[in-house]
């Protein structure tokens, strides 16, 4: 896996994907993780400056939205409602697989 080769954007069902993410070396992420973030509609990420820069190492130019603690009410309803409208949305978290394991 090189960084910055980008990755094909394939077919993906209408839903959420959570997503692992590296804990500490971002080369550590899989291939199906850089899939599926090159594929979604969205990333829903925890704070899109710490996810930008796993996005930029692998050319992969999916919009992202904040979503975390402080925002979850107003945020979460955004994404519900994509959700709703047939979106593909990839909630991931700064390191670690979100809402199992994020130190």
């Amino acid at each position: 896996m090189t960084a910055g080769q980008g990755f094909p954007r394939r077919e993906l069902a209408a839903g959420l994907y959570v997503v692992a993410t590296p804990i500490g070396n971002l080369g550590d992420i899989t291939i199906r993780a850089l899939e599926t973030l090159s594929s979604v509609d969205l990333v829903a990420c925890e704070d899109t400056r710490v996810t930008a820069k796993l996005l930029q190492r692998y050319a992969i130019d999916t919009r992202m939205i904040a979503y975390h603690e402080h925002n979850a009410d107003k945020a979460g309803a955004k994404i519900l409602e994509q959700l709703q409208a047939g979106a593909r949305i990839a909630l991931v978290s700064d390191a670690g697989t979100p809402l199992v394991s994020d130190p």
